[in-house]
């Protein structure tokens, strides 16, 4: 990832969550964010399915409240920061059974986006006091976000 990149997703979780991360993070942070893409995306596969559709449609997509209350954040923090660009890069569409629409691909940056405020902050309700946040912060926030998305 460039410099110039690294630095805008630094800004961007100390403004989302007061967090530091460095680059290791940033590595956790890019699997993390393509994962739970990838879980949301086959959950609207099936429910494209189940309504007889060849095409994922933003509205097969488990979008919960409080992902969507995340995703409206990342907006308001996006139009300092500028992030969503990026992330249109490192989000990675997973080869499934169905096609995407043209709305669902374009959607996913800021989905991706609000995946990463909900990630910030849950770091911060796990513990408080968390500056930086460790391996083991890590793996408890990707089995948090495995039980409920």
């Amino acid at each position: 990832m460039p410099v110039m990149n690294i630095a805008k997703f630094e800004r961007f979780f100390r403004a989302a969550a007061g967090l530091d991360v460095d680059k290791e993070d940033l590595r956790r942070y890019d699997e993390f964010v393509n994962r739970k893409i990838h879980d949301l995306l086959l959950r609207g596969q099936a429910a494209a399915k189940a309504n007889d559709r060849d095409i994922i449609e933003p509205f097969d997509l488990p979008i919960t409240k409080g992902l969507q209350e995340s995703i409206h954040a990342f907006t308001d923090l996006n139009e300092e920061i500028e992030l969503k660009p990026i992330l249109e890069q490192l989000t990675k569409l997973p080869q499934l059974d169905l096609e995407y629409s043209g709305e669902t691909e374009g959607r996913l940056p800021e989905i991706a986006g609000g995946l990463s405020v909900a990630l910030g902050r849950s770091f911060k309700i796990m513990d408080p006091d968390v500056k930086n946040p460790m391996s083991d912060h890590w793996e408890r926030a990707f089995r948090m976000f495995d039980l409920l998305l």
